[in-house]
């Protein structure tokens, strides 16, 4: 039986100032080889007029995105960005040890070899992550990750240096062993940000990959479907 490719990406909102999708996992943010990338399928599909991308995720990464309909939309929505003010929370399953089950991992990011990036031990303008992990299956882990920052490659080198890399990850899992995933395994769970004096919240589940859609995990699911309210450790401020 013929296999039937996966939608490159889902609309879930259309607003007067941005639309909201979830992007799946393995497409391209950006056009590459002269095929048009993901921005320019959604517009196509939408028939919408230009839009404007004001964050991005990883190839690998699955999960909720926004797209800026105007110039102005988009300074509003990139300006809460900037200022770390919208709350975003990702999920990742690891089938390494990590060195902690939850808490908070800081430090500064420094450029490694081939376009990597690695965690320092030094704090003069660190990346910051806060994290739970639930126990899914003997060697699996699922993690709920709260990014207080937003550097590149952020969360996947976090993961790293837990000793625990995402399952699936082609540049930070490591490469000397015989294990093989469907997927690179982080997706863009929960988006929260205000546009207009409204605020908007977004929620969407993983459905592509065999290890995010286990009985096991939909029940852990279930029980995080409101991660902003958990007690964060660290406390839920994004500054102390």
């Amino acid at each position: 039986m013929t296999e039937i490719p996966s939608p490159a990406f889902q609309i879930i909102d259309i607003q007067p100032g941005f639309v909201v999708i979830t992007k799946a996992a393995g497409v391209e943010f950006h056009s590459l080889n002269e095929q048009p990338g993901l921005v320019p399928q959604v517009e196509a599909q939408l028939q919408l007029g230009k839009l404007y991308p004001v964050h991005r995720l990883d190839t690998m990464t699955s999960g909720l995105l926004v797209l800026a309909r105007d110039p102005g939309s988009a300074e509003q929505i990139n300006q809460q960005f900037r200022l770390r003010q919208v709350e975003k929370f990702y999920l990742a399953i690891s089938n390494r040890k990590p060195t902690k089950k939850q808490g908070l991992v800081s430090g500064d990011m420094s450029k490694s070899r081939r376009g990597s990036w690695r965690l320092m031990s030094s704090q003069l303008n660190p990346a910051q992550t806060r994290f739970f992990s639930y126990s899914l299956a003997a060697g699996l882990r699922l993690y709920l990750l709260k990014p207080l920052t937003g550097r590149t490659h952020q969360l996947r080198v976090m993961m790293k240096s837990l000793g625990a890399p995402i399952l699936g990850d082609p540049r930070y899992y490591p490469k000397d062993t015989d294990t093989v995933s469907d997927r690179g395994y982080l997706h863009a769970y929960v988006l929260i940000f205000e546009y207009a004096g409204q605020r908007y919240r977004y929620c969407a589940k993983p459905d592509m990959g065999g290890l995010f859609n286990s009985p096991e995990c939909n029940g852990l699911l279930q029980q995080i479907d409101q991660p902003e309210l958990l007690n964060w450790p660290g406390g839920n401020s994004r500054t102390d």
